[in-house]
């Protein structure tokens, strides 16, 4: 990924590197990371939301120190260099949200705090801000952010709106009136399907680009 990363890095501009994260390089539906937290929380779209907003804010500013502070930052130390920036970022996050948004913190639980251990924002910040400027280690940070962002804002959407007839908990009785919700979509085995069948969309959208060239 490092190497990817770098040779993405000389062709392209901040924007591009942005797109990215979003599209070609979605961190869910492309490389499929962070799983854990992308089952656990998209049982509503807010919570999805919320979720993706708490990222968007630690990736783009541990991406944004690790690349300020990379060439401090000895070889042998830069794992533990970078869980302690991330950490730090994440505490505050915690705390934020438990002040002033406490239903949603509520509703997240471990999950905001797991963000420290998160696969894509390590990923990030070990193959990608570490070796980049700083500019554009804001721009990928921000753009695989958002790409996770939407990705479980999506699921979340999807899977509320099968499973309580609501999304972002509005419209229950007009939705309702056409079906009844399955219970199932918001409990776990509603997220292996969610995600299972968002892939395989993914899947045949790329088959038929493939036959289209």
């Amino acid at each position: 990924m490092a190497e990817m990363d770098a040779v993405i890095t000389k062709k392209t501009s901040p924007i591009r590197h942005l797109l990215n994260g979003i599209i070609v390089g979605n961190p869910t539906f492309v490389l499929v990371l962070g799983i854990c937290p992308t089952l656990a929380v998209t049982n509503a779209a807010i919570n999805g939301f919320s979720m993706g907003l708490a990222v968007i804010f630690v990736l783009m500013f541990s991406n944004m120190f690790i690349s300020m502070f990379r060439k401090f930052i000895p070889d042998q130390i830069r794992i533990p260099a970078f869980i302690m920036i991330i950490a730090s970022l994440v505490t505050i996050v915690d705390l934020v949200m438990k002040a002033y948004f406490p239903p949603i913190y509520k509703a997240l639980g471990i999950f905001i705090p797991l963000i420290v251990v998160n696969c894509i924002i390590l990923a990030r910040a070990e193959g990608f801000a570490y070796t980049n400027t700083v500019l554009d280690s804001i721009c990928d940070g921000i753009g695989t952010g958002i790409g996770f962002t939407l990705a479980v804002t999506i699921m979340g959407a999807f899977r509320e709106l099968l499973g309580n007839g609501t999304v972002f908990g509005l419209g229950k009785e007009i939705i309702q009136s056409f079906y009844n919700p399955a219970l199932v979509m918001v409990m776990a085995p509603g997220g292996f399907l969610t995600f299972g069948l968002a892939l395989a969309i993914k899947a045949w959208l790329d088959s038929k680009n493939k036959e289209g060239e």
